[in-house]
């Protein structure tokens, strides 16, 4: 997976720190809503085996295998428990109000197990690779 940054500064030998634009669910277009206008750049460290300088617009790359399970992990794993507490539940036949318990607390299961596997990938975060130089931005 390919995206754009900016350096910002060199933190290292052939490592630097570089902010990613995400993408937003407004198409960039701020203004329209303003709900994500302060969380659009992300600040990560990447590997600068090409010598790209402080201001340099970037391309970065990171496996997107990793990125991919990331987010199914974020994102579809509590809910698919939510789902799974929910049937568990109809299938012992509880009241509407225990299957609603039960799916709530699957779905806070599912949050634990985010949390727990996040630290165990402290030891080996995604990586980013600095692979090519595309302009340098105006001050």
């Amino acid at each position: 997976m390919t995206q754009f940054a900016v350096i910002k500064r060199l933190t290292g030998p052939e490592k630097a720190e570089v902010e990613v634009l995400r993408g937003t669910a407004c198409g960039g277009d701020c203004g329209s809503c303003e709900a994500c206008h302060y969380t659009s750049k992300i600040r990560v460290e990447a590997t600068n085996e090409i010598g790209a300088q402080p201001g340099d617009r970037v391309e970065i790359e990171a496996r997107t295998s990793r990125i991919l399970g990331a987010a199914v992990l974020v994102y579809v794993v509590p809910f698919v428990l939510f789902f799974i507490g929910y049937a568990i539940a109809a299938a012992l036949s509880l009241g509407e109000g225990m299957r609603m318990a039960l799916s709530f607390a699957a779905f806070a299961l599912g949050f634990v197990i985010v949390v727990l596997v996040g630290r165990g990938h402290r030891k080996n975060p995604i990586t980013y690779n600095i692979i090519s130089v595309i302009g340098h931005e105006a001050a």
